[in-house]
C-alpha cells in the first residue's frame, strides 16, 4: 500500500521517492533530476523543484552534490516503508 501524502506533498513527490526506492529492484537508485524526469511523467524543472522540497524535509539527500545526484535518505525510506507517518512530515515547514 502506498503511504498517504503529507499536506505539502503532491503525486510528484511520491513518484520521485518511489523511483529512488526502486522497490523490487536489487538496490535503491541514485539519480539526477534529468534521469528522474526521463523515468516519470514529470518535467525536469518540476522534478528539480520537488527534489529541493523533499531535501528540505529530509526525505532525499545528495549522493553527489557537485553532480546533482540524489538518493533516498533514511527518513525517506522510513516514510515509504510505513515507519514514518505523513502526519509526522506535516509540521516540518
Amino acid at each position: 500500500m502506498r503511504p498517504r501524502l503529507a499536506d505539502w506533498m503532491t503525486p510528484v513527490d511520491r513518484d520521485i521517492l518511489e523511483l529512488l526506492y526502486n522497490k523490487g529492484g536489487a538496490h535503491e537508485l541514485v539519480l539526477s533530476p534529468r534521469i528522474i524526469a526521463e523515468n516519470t511523467d514529470w518535467s525536469r524543472q518540476t522534478v528539480r523543484e520537488h527534489l529541493m522540497s523533499l531535501r528540505t524535509h529530509d526525505l532525499v539527500e545528495y549522493y553527489d552534490e557537485t553532480g546533482g545526484i540524489y538518493r533516498l535518505s533514511d527518513r525517506g525510506r522510513a516514510y515509504l516503508e510505513g515507519e514514518l507517518d505523513a502526519t509526522e512530515l506535516e509540521d516540518d515547514d
